[in-house]
């Protein structure tokens, strides 16, 4: 890694670019639809036409450009072990606090890094009452504006070590670390290989884990063994079944032929649409879209460096197939844990599990939220991170030197 490759960064899509993407739509050939068939098979062909025809015809890049490029943004180059140098594109806005305790957001698919918008200016906030933190968020390899890997095998422990050497080029030698969806086990890799000396805390809005075993864990086990679900846990628990057994099909054609389905992405922007746009809408807890919110999260993927269909290879890299759990790899440490509970994440295991993962110590619940919760709800969810690293808060002080108070 080299510690002076850090670019000033301004999103900047060719004038052609923008113009291919209006004629592919202009072109667009629709699928039927049976009646009344509602969400049942998917992303209804109303709403989708809708969708297309402003994506083509009202929709401004150009407006959503500006405003994206109103945020602190550079690329640095980050040189990972087997991978050679990627170019990474990040986030940087530090508070005013020079003691502010500094955070990791990480993204998840499909979404991107502009998931950290809302939260930028409550957790940047100076007060005498909260504490206050400098953020970083990065395009993961192959998303948004960061370059994609070349080679097979770029999995958990690679994207932690992205991750950790990014924040250790920026100065922050110890930081914490809030995800969820990837973001979620790309933080559990990163507390594994990276514990105490640079990573101090670790809170996920993505309650997900495996079961504890008799021999690695024998007190969580028992605990769950003995332990009743709450009727917290059993809705989750339900909503996680019922996503396993009608929502899960995108993951498994994700992870078994991401180059199959990357084509069809990659060429067309309707099919790109339509794909994303129904995981946007099911996955939130009614969250109310607005058409050009929507069409600025999909064209982020459309223009981005490596093309949509390369964000689609971390489920085959960080699974193989399916063969094993994303979060087979993250190991306990005894950094410090917490869970934020949103009503509708799609993803709820019992609490047991997720003391496989760390020393878990903070805990939240929320009656509204989905899957996108810094978006959905980014007051809640920058309210948890304030508690649970502010004083009073069971991690408060977990940086060294870095109160986060004025």
């Amino acid at each position: 890694m080299s510690a002076n490759t850090e670019k000033p960064f301004k999103v900047s899509i060719p004038d052609e670019d923008i113009e291919l993407l209006h004629k592919k739509l202009e072109l667009a050939r629709f699928p039927d639809e049976l009646e009344e068939a509602g969400w049942l098979y998917g992303a209804p062909l109303a709403d989708v036409k809708r969708l297309v025809a402003r994506w083509k015809d009202g929709f401004d890049w150009r407006q959503s450009e500006a405003q994206i490029n109103a945020l602190p943004q550079f690329t640095r180059d980050i040189e990972v072990e087997g991978f050679g140098t990627l170019n990474i594109h990040y986030v940087h806005q530090r508070s005013d606090v020079e003691d502010a305790v500094p955070l990791l957001f990480i993204h998840g698919w499909p979404g991107h890094f502009l998931e950290v918008r809302k939260l930028l200016p409550l957790l940047t906030k100076s007060s005498p009452d909260h504490p206050s933190f400098h953020v970083v968020t990065f395009s993961l390899p192959g998303f948004g504006f960061s370059e994609a890997p070349q080679k097979k095998g770029f999995a958990g422990k690679q994207y932690a070590e992205v991750a950790n050497a990014l924040m250790n080029s920026l100065g922050y030698k110890e930081y914490v670390v809030q995800g969820g969806d990837w973001g979620h086990y790309i933080a559990g890799y990163l507390a594994t290989h990276y514990a105490h000396v640079n990573v101090k805390g670790w809170l996920t809005n993505y309650p997900v884990a495996l079961p504890p075993r008799l021999r690695s864990a024998p007190w969580l086990y028992l605990t769950h063994l003995f332990t009743p679900y709450t009727k917290q846990v059993k809705d989750g628990m339900a909503r996680t079944d019922d996503f396993l057994r009608r929502g899960r099909g995108y993951a498994v054609e994700q992870s078994t032929k991401p180059q199959t389905l990357g084509y069809s992405l990659a060429d067309s922007p309707v099919g790109l649409l339509g794909w994303m746009y129904e995981k946007l809408v099911s996955w939130a807890d009614e969250y109310p879209w607005e058409d050009d919110e929507v069409l600025e999260w999909v064209s982020i993927y459309w223009f981005s460096r490596a093309g949509p269909g390369a964000s689609l290879r971390i489920y085959h890299e960080m699974t193989n197939c399916f063969e094993r759990s994303a979060v087979a790899g993250v190991k306990w440490t005894s950094v410090p844990l917490g869970c934020a509970y949103f009503a509708k994440e799609h993803g709820m295991v019992p609490r047991s599990w997720l003391g496989t993962l760390g020393r878990l110590i903070f805990e939240s619940t929320h009656e509204r939220g989905g899957h996108f919760a810094a978006h959905e709800q980014p007051e809640a969810l920058a309210e948890d991170v304030r508690k649970m690293f502010g004083r009073g808060g069971p991690a408060y002080g977990v940086v060294t030197g870095k109160s986060g108070y004025v």
